[in-house]
């Protein structure tokens, strides 16, 4: 009978070699541990599949995909796999490596409920979802316009998202975050971005299981990591000043207003808000759609703007505002200027007082501006 304590953590990277190193350190920490690696070889369909423990490896098949895809893969493989493993009672720990660049928040999501009574894996604790960073490439992986596919890390033939979209999603929502190498200003952009209640592990040495299995994961505490709304504010406590220091160079900024963005200054200052070496992040209303409560999520120089529904149904009746939180890293001087640019961009795209005082009603009938990107207006 499989032991009802057997816990699951999925870790994750941007770095293969660095998440293949920390999935070794495990299998060789214990011998009851049990870990399960999946690629994705696009080019082929399919999906390659290596389990290991401290004997060495147990599995190494590469398995035809319907559709090359994460979602796919966990659904299609990875599930009836960790049940089977789990089923022998040979190993109490269970700890699944996701395809490189990917996001954890979906698969946990998935896994979460599969591990409730009376799902495929409900003799299994979901444990944590871990991320796996190297401090010195994290302010080029971060803040560098590299694309996933531009270095051979793309999940799908169309994925085109910055490795540094991959990697903050990554470290925003991961329950634990483990570190590799040293610099500090790799170590305050992880401390900007990581969740307020993670656990940080310095050092591929240091990771041992029972640091992934000791958790137990919350899917409201993962949702609401990845909400826009739950974005770190610039001077969370114990996490350093805004400005950089010369020393540790990173730096963050909270833009925020009780007032709306006015959509057609938003777009003359998008670019100056949004491009360049900062990942961002937030939620934003805007006049001419009063009820919309929209995403802000940039990285790299990449930016996505998105109209997520209404204020009531996705923030719970919070009061509509506009919040940006952007992290960034340079000298003293130049996150000083650069700071300052933000801010004049930021306050040059509000509405004024005067006209949002009519609730929006100026805007109907006219054209929409942000149109292309939210979509049409419900009214």
């Amino acid at each position: 009978m499989p032991d009802l304590h057997t816990s699951l953590s999925v870790l994750v990277g941007v770095d293969p070699v660095l998440r293949d190193s920390a999935l070794t350190g495990l299998a060789f920490d214990a011998p009851s541990t049990v870990t399960v690696k999946h690629d994705l070889l696009i080019a082929e369909s399919a999906l390659r599949r290596v389990v290991v423990d401290v004997t060495g490896v147990v599995e190494d098949e590469t398995l035809p995909l319907e559709h090359a895809c994460v979602s796919c893969c966990v659904r299609e493989d990875a599930v009836p796999t960790i049940a089977r493993l789990a089923a022998t009672g040979r190993w109490t720990d269970v700890v699944l490596a996701l395809p490189v660049t990917a996001e954890p928040l979906p698969i946990t999501r998935g896994l979460a409920a599969m591990c409730e009574p009376g799902g495929e894996l409900e003799n299994l604790r979901l444990a944590s979802s871990g991320v796996v960073v190297d401090l010195a490439s994290v302010e080029d992986d971060l803040l560098g316009d590299d694309w996933c596919a531009e270095r051979g890390l793309a999940l799908t033939d169309d994925d085109e998202r910055g490795v540094g979209e991959a990697l903050a999603t990554q470290l925003e929502q991961a329950d634990v975050v483990v570190t590799s190498g040293t610099d500090a200003t790799g170590s305050g952009l992880v401390d900007r971005l990581r969740g307020a209640d993670s656990r940080r592990v310095d050092g591929l040495h240091a990771l041992v299981v029972d640091q992934l299995a000791a958790f137990r994961h919350r899917s409201e505490t993962a949702e609401r990591r990845a909400h826009p709304l739950g974005a770190r504010g610039a001077l969370a406590p114990g996490r350093g000043p805004a400005g950089g220091t010369d020393v540790d160079r990173s730096w963050s900024l909270e833009l925020t207003s009780s007032r709306p963005f006015h959509p057609e200054r938003l777009l003359d200052q998008v670019e100056e808000l949004g491009t360049g070496r900062l990942r961002s992040r937030g939620a934003f209303s805007v006049a001419n759609r009063p009820d919309s409560l929209c995403l802000w999520d940039g990285a790299g120089g990449q930016l996505c703007i998105a109209d997520l529904g209404t204020w009531d149904e996705v923030a719970a009746g919070a009061a509509p505002h506009t919040r940006i939180v952007v992290v960034g890293a340079g000298t003293v001087d130049e996150g000083e200027a650069l700071r300052a640019r933000l801010t004049a961009a930021f306050q040059a795209a509000l509405a004024a007082s005067d006209e949002i005082a009519d609730g929006g009603l100026a805007w109907l009938g006219s054209e929409d501006a942000l149109a292309p990107w939210l979509g049409q207006r419900a009214a």
